[in-house]
């Protein structure tokens, strides 16, 4: 197989010591309309997104198939698995996202299926990224704490999350990943966004319950290196266009 040359990892470095901010667009593939595709690959290519995540708690192999597709052939945005479990691995994409649910402690979020995925993994160009993955607490119950089987980690306990992505990246995870979950009532903190950025070295996304265009950049403001958008995108594929 052809090595890609894409590293979106060294990308992600570099802006965030450049303090570029970046902007993910979350697509679920069993959310997606399939008969306005074309329409919503268009306000993707005229948005700022500078990455496109795909996956959800979720997805069936086929359709993730046909999705990174259709994004790989008419889009020039790098197109990121975010998985939630091992059968949700396309060799058409070109990273993934290799999570580790730090906020909770069923084993096959931690280890086990990181084990079930690496054998396929290898098989791939993917570019893997280790990706600490940290809950918290929103107002709701999220699909990821559901399909999960954990409880996000409480909102207040600023201690808990800090030593959490402290962990996560001793570790050695790449990334740090602070999620409020899809279609979540209160967005992460800025205050904890803060904590965490002031507090560890390597990039931060954030993701989950940012509703506008101040939300995003708010979470900018506060030490975000990548925003995720998902279903306030999926809701008005509008969402970029001024008012």
């Amino acid at each position: 197989m052809e090595q890609k040359v894409l590293n979106i990892h060294q990308q992600i470095l570099e802006a965030k010591k450049e303090n570029r901010k970046l902007l993910a667009i979350l697509l679920d593939p069993d959310k997606i309309e399939w008969e306005s595709l074309d329409h919503l690959l268009l306000k993707i290519n005229k948005s700022p997104a500078t990455h496109i995540f795909v996956g959800g708690s979720i997805v069936q192999a086929i359709i993730l198939e046909d999705l990174i597709a259709q994004l790989k052939q008419k889009t020039n945005l790098p197109v990121v698995i975010f998985p939630g479990d091992p059968s949700q691995i396309s060799p058409q994409a070109d990273a993934i996202l290799f999570l580790s649910l730090l906020s909770g402690r069923n084993p096959d979020y931690l280890i086990e299926y990181q084990v079930q995925a690496a054998p396929i993994l290898k098989k791939t160009n993917l570019e893997v990224i280790s990706t600490g993955y940290i809950l918290i607490e929103s107002g709701n119950e999220t699909a990821v704490a559901r399909v999960s089987k954990t409880k996000p980690l409480n909102r207040e306990n600023f201690d808990l999350v800090l030593a959490t992505a402290q962990a996560g990246e001793m570790l050695g995870n790449k990334l740090m990943y602070l999620e409020a979950g899809s279609g979540a009532k209160n967005a992460v903190p800025l205050k904890m966004i803060r904590l965490i950025a002031q507090n560890i070295d390597i990039p931060v996304i954030v993701g989950g319950g940012i509703t506008d265009l101040q939300g995003i950049q708010n979470a900018y403001n506060a030490g975000a290196d990548l925003v995720v958008i998902g279903t306030a995108f999926e809701n008005n594929s509008h969402f970029f266009e001024p008012k």
